[in-house]
């Protein structure tokens, strides 16, 4: 009730205020004219008292109890003070006018007969001296009255209506067109790097070769001339670069977040409680966008959707997970339907490798989830490559390119894969960039040599082919992902990380192209199940030897691949079949014919 009362607005203390008027007015009235009553005076105001309590109470609750009990209880006291004081009729006037301000939708066909003909025939026969027409010329003005009240609160609560929206949207314009710079500002940096930074290094590397070409004095000097401009030039649009990045990408997430909660919250009129639990530690651009975009959309739709007074948004920094919970005390919904939003935000986690998971049931709120995995530490970041390809031009590119990445070490260049096998022997890389075609032996050789020997060791085939029988063979043979050449410097960078921390990752054109010969150990109408559903052939695999009560800790040491990479590929196959937990994963895996 004291909840209620905290968010009256000014019409509903003017309704409050008549009602005590009213009614300290008739207590005063009957205690000066008590010779008259046919009742003792304490059952009188306590008649009184109950005839504008009660009803008040009940229009706390709902406004059809309340007409019901002001018209009974009010209008039945006026009734019987009425044929002991005939002036006594005018009491139930205000109650008229109230009557009519809180009726709504079809209450008007019974409430306004109710008030402006029923009662005031009651009145003239307790009282004939009062003129019946007389009465209801007074009771519909003040009904009228009324109604013209009700719609002034109507347009009041609509206009109220109205503002909250257009703050929630312009605090959600804002962040939209915060977001859209610094994603625009990332897509620059990623084009410009990946195309004029290739290009100057490119150019200064091929100048370089032609040093010993050159065996003039002003050949040498117009050489040296072209490659100081040629670094003075990168070293420029390296500079551009971070000029481009803005203040707020700066910010540590916790500032950020804490920020924009408390941001929606002076703009939104809505309670926004922030905490942070564990030593936060650095996560990447993406990640951050990820975060701030989820909880974003989750105030949003919290407000918009389910009518929410107050968010509670905790933010943990787990050993594996960052994780982000955002729980809203609205009215939530018996069947959670996704928009573009909420598409959009689970699309930027499983680009991360992460999920982001919605909880919502009628009358409890609604919560949502976002789970990005912890990025490694920076001692367990240093990855040591090896790069095998026949031309030298793109051998040399690759070390000098990877130079940009402090994480990334060529620590040896091969010719072909016989050479490729010797160094892995004596270099023992983490990961080895194979190209396939290659003299003595190619790249599908090596892979299957390499791996024979040191199963440890990450190859990801570097390829420009569609074969999809030499990639199924490949597969077999131990490659851990296929990445076309025509890749971007970024997305390769990224692929060497996911593929070194245990993933596996396939082109998505290859992918659809294997899928179709795919002739393991997945059958024809398990093939179909996991294309309808665009399951990859490793959660496939996982799925199957979680349908047997593997572990993930045993899956991970089957496979050779890490616990959270296991974990990773299990909550994408849950995501594609809409399930949350291994036990409906393999009743809906049994029912589409992946396992038997």
């Amino acid at each position: 009730m004291l909840d209620m009362v905290k968010q009256w607005v000014w019409y509903d203390w003017i309704m409050l205020g008549l009602r005590l008027i009213t009614s300290l007015s008739l207590i005063l009235t009957t205690i000066r004219f008590q010779e008259g009553l046919a009742l003792p005076l304490w059952i009188v105001i306590f008649l009184e008292i109950a005839a504008f309590s009660i009803p008040w109470v009940c229009l706390q609750l709902n406004y059809k109890y309340y007409l019901f009990t002001e018209i009974l209880l009010f209008g039945g006291l006026c009734i019987h003070l009425t044929s002991l004081f005939p002036e006594a009729y005018l009491t139930f006037l205000v109650s008229a006018f109230l009557t009519a301000a809180n009726s709504a939708h079809q209450s008007y066909r019974w409430t306004a007969p109710a008030t402006v003909f029923i009662l005031p025939g009651v009145f003239h026969m307790v009282a004939p001296s009062n003129g019946y027409w007389f009465m209801v010329t007074y009771y519909g003005l003040a009904y009228v009255m009324g109604f013209a009240f009700h719609l002034l609160i109507v347009n009041h609560r609509q206009n109220t209506t109205i503002r909250k929206q257009n703050k929630v949207l312009e605090q959600y314009m804002s962040q939209i067109e915060r977001i859209t710079l610094a994603e625009e500002r990332n897509r620059l940096s990623r084009e410009l790097h990946d195309t004029v930074g290739h290009a100057y290094t490119s150019i200064i590397m091929g100048m370089e070769t032609l040093r010993s070409e050159l065996a003039t004095d002003t050949g040498t000097q117009r050489l040296d001339s072209l490659l100081e401009l040629g670094r003075k030039s990168i070293e420029e649009v390296r500079s551009y670069l971070h000029q481009m990045e803005s203040a707020q990408q700066s910010l540590s997430l916790v500032f950020s977040l804490q920020k924009l909660g408390d941001e929606f919250q002076e703009h939104a009129q809505v309670d926004v409680n922030f905490s942070a639990y564990g030593e936060e530690y650095p996560l990447s651009r993406q990640a951050k966008m990820t975060f701030i975009r989820c909880l974003q959309e989750s105030l949003t739709n919290a407000v918009r959707h389910g009518q929410a007074t107050g968010i509670t948004v905790t933010l943990q920094f787990g050993q594996q997970y960052t994780r982000l919970e955002v729980q809203d005390n609205g009215r939530g919904m018996e069947e959670w339907r996704e928009g573009f939003g909420m598409n959009a935000m689970k699309e930027r986690a499983m680009n991360l490798q992460g999920q982001v998971s919605v909880y919502t049931k009628p009358g409890d709120g609604t919560l949502v989830v976002c789970n990005l995995p912890r990025p490694a530490e920076k001692a367990d970041e240093l990855i040591r490559l090896l790069v095998a390809d026949d031309q030298p031009f793109i051998r040399e590119s690759l070390r000098t390119l990877f130079d940009n990445y402090p994480d990334l070490n060529v620590v040896g260049l091969a010719e072909d894969g016989e050479q490729a096998v010797d160094l892995c022997g004596s270099l023992q890389p983490h990961v080895v960039l194979m190209d396939l075609d290659m003299p003595h032996i190619d790249g599908a050789q090596a892979t299957k040599l390499i791996k024979q020997q040191w199963p440890h060791i990450r190859v990801l085939i570097l390829t420009t082919f569609q074969d999809t029988d030499q990639a199924l063979d490949l597969l077999r043979n131990g490659a851990d992902g296929f990445l076309l050449k025509s890749a971007s410097l970024l997305e390769l960078a990224d692929t060497i990380r996911l593929v070194h921390r245990g993933g596996t990752l396939i082109d998505q054109e290859m992918s659809h192209k294997i899928f179709e010969k795919f002739d393991g150990s997945i059958q024809s109408p398990q093939l179909k199940a996991a294309a309808d559903y665009e399951l990859t052939a490793r959660e496939v695999e996982i799925l199957q030897l979680v349908a047997k009560g593997l572990r993930y800790k045993t899956i991970a040491s089957k496979l050779n691949l890490s616990d959270g990479t296991v974990r990773n590929y299990a909550s994408s196959a849950y995501i594609k079949l809409g399930v949350h937990n291994k036990e409906e994963a393999y009743q809906k895996a049994l029912d589409i014919g992946i396992i038997h």
